[in-house]
């Protein structure tokens, strides 16, 4: 079985591919010093606990933080006996090679959302994915990452205010009840949550006119359900989009 592991700036993500679907998916914190050891007894344990038995062979990783791969490495070595394919790296090939300008090196959480929404709803794509940073990619027609937009993820905007200004607290992302917020938490949340629906409308806006044709709006990651139960946003959600990705790169090395 293939184990897909998403390391992300916050969390790290583990899921377990059967082959026609994700049989076990778990959660845990990104610690740039936690070992292989460490990783194994964390993972074993949850299989047992769970009652999840998996013979896992293969693996393959998508990391934005550099630090983690060389312990992923080891772990995946020591314990499943196999070498990982590591997004990015040159012994993993994409579906489609990203047209970017010459030396810029993307993010492997974006060249696997895009392969992952390429396999699942074309080309001419917007994915937006809500994570540490709010992300925006542009896949073409032929599924390649052609390149997007970074902006500021909605929590990292939140602890910016409370930690800037000495008198807002620290207050959690909701769609609040009016836009005129009558307290300092209300207020907070109004102006983070009607701004980011602001400015998802109009970087979409602006990117579809700049490509001059019809573009599907693809949401994924943790807050997507949120911006996309209050407004038309989005024409699809995929909670899982990184990880359907990983397995699309995987079948892709595999098969050439």
């Amino acid at each position: 079985m293939l184990l897909c592991i998403d390391c992300g700036n916050t969390n790290t993500v583990f899921s377990i591919w059967n082959g026609s679907e994700f049989i076990a998916k778990w959660r845990a914190s990104t610690e740039h010093q936690r070992t292989a050891d460490q990783y194994y007894v964390w993972l074993k344990t949850l299989m047992m606990l769970n009652n999840v038995e998996a013979e896992i062979d293969e693996v393959i990783i998508s990391s934005t933080v550099p630090r983690v791969v060389f312990n992923l490495r080891v772990f995946t070595d020591r314990y499943f006996n196999t070498r990982p394919y590591v997004v990015g790296k040159p012994e993993c090939a994409l579906p489609a090679e990203p047209r970017v300008d010459e030396g810029t090196i993307v993010g492997p959480d974006r060249l696997v959302n895009a392969a992952g929404a390429y396999d699942l709803y074309g080309g001419n794509l917007i994915v937006v994915d809500f994570g540490t940073a709010t992300t925006f990619d542009v896949v073409d027609h032929d599924g390649a990452y052609v390149g997007g937009v970074i902006s500021p993820g909605v929590n990292l905007s939140l602890e910016a205010l409370h930690n800037a200004a000495a008198a807002l607290p620290h207050v959690d992302i909701t769609k609040p009840q009016q836009v005129v917020g009558t307290n300092t938490v209300a207020c907070m949340q109004s102006g983070v949550f009607w701004g980011y629906v602001g400015l998802i409308k109009e970087i979409c806006a602006r990117i579809k006119a700049e490509r001059a044709q019809p573009m599907k709006v693809i949401a994924t990651g943790g807050l997507a359900p949120l911006f996309e139960q209050s407004e038309a946003l989005f024409d699809a959600f995929e909670d899982d989009l990184t990880m359907h990705g990983l397995t699309v790169i995987h079948r892709h090395n595999k098969e050439n």
